[in-house]
């Protein structure tokens, strides 16, 4: 991924995560002020006056690519995601997505279990494809196995995708029956 495309995602991001920054600013130039503090956040690795400037033509890149908005309200600029800009940065948390192996395992088995149907077909092959690259175990096709505690994974995920409880449910089990190729496959005693 290139320099650019790193520093619009770190906006992109911080403003999801965020919401809307406020801009107080007596010039149009206000980036200046803005842009030192993400800089220290996104630990860039380019000089002080690079980075700044780097983050200056990200934050007009993604205004005329209509991912951000500018409002401005007397001395005050509000910066916020468009719907396209929400889109775009829930696709990078998406990406990012890990599930934490624990040092030891708690001996509970976490299944997600899903149905979800054929007119969203291409959203249950990526999500299929998302759970096989965070680590989960196939035991069927729509139920899928892990060890470790998924819930903040398989909320991204249900928001990303727009599927509710009726699509996507967890279970936690104590014991899978004849689960010793499960237990090869994530390496557990």
């Amino acid at each position: 991924m290139s320099k650019k495309n790193d520093t619009s995602k770190i906006i992109l991001q911080g403003l999801l995560w965020g919401g809307a920054i406020a801009v107080a600013s007596l010039n149009p130039l206000f980036l200046n002020r803005l842009v030192p503090q993400l800089v220290r956040q996104a630990k860039y690795k380019l000089d002080r006056r690079r980075k700044i400037k780097a983050f200056q033509r990200s934050f007009y890149y993604l205004r005329r690519q209509n991912l951000i908005n500018f409002n401005y309200q007397g001395k005050q600029i509000y910066i916020s995601l468009t719907k396209e800009g929400r889109k775009k940065a829930k696709k990078y948390n998406i990406d990012n997505l890990r599930i934490k192996k624990p040092k030891k395992w708690d001996g509970k088995w976490r299944l997600l279990i899903f149905d979800i149907r054929d007119k969203h077909k291409i959203k249950r092959e990526a999500l299929r494809g998302k759970l096989k690259e965070l680590g989960f175990y196939k035991l069927q096709k729509s139920v899928w196995a892990c060890p470790y505690n998924f819930d903040r994974e398989v909320n991204a995920l249900r928001d990303f995708f727009g599927f509710g409880y009726e699509e996507m449910r967890v279970v936690t089990a104590s014991k899978i029956e004849n689960d010793r190729e499960i237990r090869l496959f994530f390496d557990i005693n």
